[in-house]
């Protein structure tokens, strides 16, 4: 094999990319009013949504629902996207921290988090969540593990 058949193919950021990094944030803004039913509108059906602790979902309001036993209510403070033009899908790294109430009320905030998209025909049709939230949790309750 040649070095040069041996390259890996370079798809360069477009017009597309752009929209990508928009239709997810629309989507995160709608998530944390909650108003699932309009974040469904950027997504494809079913949706591959993993949460943290690897919970399947297939629509926000399923993940909408996880949240309100989770938090009293939570937002994100959305930091970046980093956006990754892919051959025929094109993934979207959102990062930041969540800030809200532990269902006592206690506020919280500076709670990481990454979430990762993947967007094809300007649809959301997977999305995986990783936060804090767990770490936070065990600290409250005295483990330090």
């Amino acid at each position: 094999m040649s070095p040069a058949s041996a390259a890996a193919k370079v798809i360069a950021p477009s017009n597309e990319t752009a929209a990508a990094a928009e239709i997810v944030e629309k989507f995160l803004v709608a998530s944390m009013v909650p108003d699932p039913e309009t974040a469904a509108l950027y997504v494809a059906a079913p949706l591959k949504l993993t949460f943290t602790g690897g919970r399947k979902f297939t629509h926000p309001r399923e993940s909408t629902a996880f949240n309100a036993k989770r938090y009293k209510w939570v937002k994100k403070k959305m930091e970046r996207s980093d956006v990754a033009p892919g051959d025929g899908e094109t993934i979207v790294y959102n990062t930041g921290t969540l800030y809200g109430e532990w269902p006592d009320g206690t506020p919280f905030e500076g709670n990481r988090y990454v979430d990762r998209f993947v967007v094809v025909d300007g649809k959301i049709v997977q999305m995986d969540v990783w936060n804090d939230s767990a770490e936070r949790i065990l600290t409250r309750n005295g483990i330090d593990a």
